[in-house]
């Protein structure tokens, strides 16, 4: 949009943090297919920063260092696929990773992931209905979803819009914490 103060593009990379580089290496260019760009080693010992080509010019990252923390589901992650749990994770942490499909692969890939061994849910649709899921695609879904998770817990999607946004699509006023919404009135 020419009217917006700055040029943002898109995605240039979203950095994560790993357990275990090469596992994670293993995973993103084995099962899902996507090159490795860029490895770097950190200076003083500090670990890794590994880039991989998600498509559309985009980057997935890892950091790997030694000694990082425990990952704690609920906390750092979700601890469920959604349709499966609480999907719920801390504020500031990552929640999940979508990544952009073709509307008509989603039943493909999800045999192509089983195959290959990874955990993946059913394929679910997003509408307005009070769930915010249906089991079949209609004319009110906007985003199809099949999610998975990475070695390390991390929650991934495969998505795909199934129509274009509308000015009615933006009808919810943002929520704040109750302290403040009570500090406003």
């Amino acid at each position: 949009m020419a009217d917006r103060e700055f040029e943002i593009g898109g995605i240039n990379h979203l950095a994560l943090v790993c357990s275990d580089m090469r596992r994670t290496v293993d995973f993103y260019t084995n099962v899902l297919g996507m090159p490795l760009i860029k490895t770097v080693e950190l200076p003083d010992g500090m670990g890794q920063h590994f880039f991989f080509d998600c498509g559309g010019g985009n980057a997935l990252a890892f950091f790997w260092f030694p000694g990082a923390p425990e990952k704690v589901p609920g906390v750092t992650h979700p601890g469920a696929m959604p349709g499966f749990g609480d999907i719920a994770s801390a504020v500031a942490s990552m929640n999940h990773v979508a990544f952009q499909i073709p509307v008509d692969k989603f039943h493909e890939y999800r045999e192509r992931l089983k195959a290959k061994g990874v955990e993946v849910g059913r394929v679910l649709f997003h509408d307005d209905s009070p769930s915010t899921i249906a089991t079949r695609m209609h004319d009110g879904v906007y985003v199809g979803s099949l999610y998975f998770f990475d070695p390390d817990g991390i929650l991934l999607e495969f998505a795909a819009w199934t129509r274009a946004f509308t000015p009615e699509d933006v009808r919810h006023e943002p929520a704040a914490p109750a302290a403040q919404a009570t500090a406003k009135a």
